[in-house]
């Protein structure tokens, strides 16, 4: 129990996980003049950060892992805030099945969100369903073309809403949940030109639909928070969670996931040196001042890539070898 512990406060400190308990008011009557004063509909980007509870997070994390590479699919609970902050209090997932690229909910799935909700509110759970999360097994937090026309079509019926893109091969190898968050914009706004954020490994046959579509939403910061009542909880679904991730080999198990990226990585080069060769080394002459052609932004992007594949896969054989040293006894 003491590693599962360790394990838990690792994970803690992993996802930068405060505790707080004045986030858990309800306050009803609050949450009605937020709807009513409806902020969202003036600014396009009302919304600017979503937090989420240690054991919303938890029970998340878990559900996308047991899809394995299939895309699995589930709503999350909470609340409003008035300075743009959507508050993820619960989260439960929606018996639908999904493929290794799209998940839709079906009729089944929307009527056990809909009994799922009723019966919440009859035991004392008032947070409304705020929005929607699934999984992207090994290629990245982003939404589809098919995810930003679920997600539009969410906000003009369910506004406020949300959607959370996890990815569970990326968590395994990370050591930590590879979340993020995303609201889409409305058909008529026109959202300025804005570099993305931060850089993101796409494998090459989803560039193409990553590309046209990122520009139709944009993307929340995310924290996440617990109470002194969640710890319970919480050690009750990190046990599960954590006997899961003991009896699991992490190369052994993202064996396709790494291969994938290892075969990407190769195209990925391949078209870089393409491109560099084209352009003479990568410099381009314009009016006698050289400069470095996107050939050579390409061929950084690939280094990153790389370091990435290699840091991660280290990451696994590193948690591999710990554990035969604590379970089985064998030197380093």
């Amino acid at each position: 129990m003491s590693q599962s512990k360790d394990a838990l406060k690792s994970f803690i400190l992993n996802n930068d996980i405060t505790e707080q308990d004045t986030i858990f008011k309800y306050d009803n009557a609050s949450q009605q003049d937020i709807l009513r004063d409806k902020a969202w509909t003036r600014d396009p980007n009302h919304f600017k950060k979503l937090r989420i509870s240690a054991v919303a997070l938890v029970k998340m994390a878990m559900h996308a892992r047991s899809g394995g590479s299939i895309e699995i699919m589930g709503l999350m609970q909470g609340k409003v805030m008035p300075d743009g902050v959507m508050v993820v209090m619960d989260a439960f997932a929606l018996p639908v099945e999904g493929t290794e690229t799209r998940v839709n909910a079906a009729q089944e799935g929307y009527e056990y969100m809909v009994d799922y909700v009723i019966k919440g509110k009859e035991v004392g759970r008032l947070e409304n369903v705020i929005g929607w999360y699934h999984s992207h097994p090994g290629y990245g937090c982003w939404l589809s073309g098919i995810d930003v026309s679920t997600q539009m079509l969410n906000q003009q019926f369910q506004e406020p809403f949300c959607a959370v893109v996890i990815d569970p091969n990326r968590t395994i190898s990370a050591g930590k949940v590879s979340l993020g968050a995303f609201r889409t914009y409305p058909e008529s706004y026109t959202p300025p030109n804005e570099a993305q954020s931060e850089y993101q490994n796409i494998p090459l046959s989803k560039i193409e639909d990553f590309g046209v579509h990122a520009n139709r939403y944009y993307e929340l910061s995310v924290d996440y928070f617990m109470s002194s009542l969640d710890k319970s909880v919480l050690e009750l679904l990190w046990n599960k969670y954590w006997v899961a991730t003991l009896s699991s080999n992490p190369v052994l198990t993202n064996r396709e996931y790494n291969t994938r990226q290892i075969m990407d990585l190769a195209e990925k080069i391949e078209q870089a040196d393409a491109s560099i060769s084209k352009t003479g080394g990568g410099i381009a002459t314009f009016g006698g001042i050289k400069k470095k052609s996107a050939a050579t932004g390409e061929l950084a992007k690939v280094s990153k890539d790389g370091c990435k594949i290699g840091v991660e896969s280290l990451h696994g054989v590193m948690a591999q070898v710990l554990k035969n040293v604590l379970f089985n006894g064998e030197s380093l």
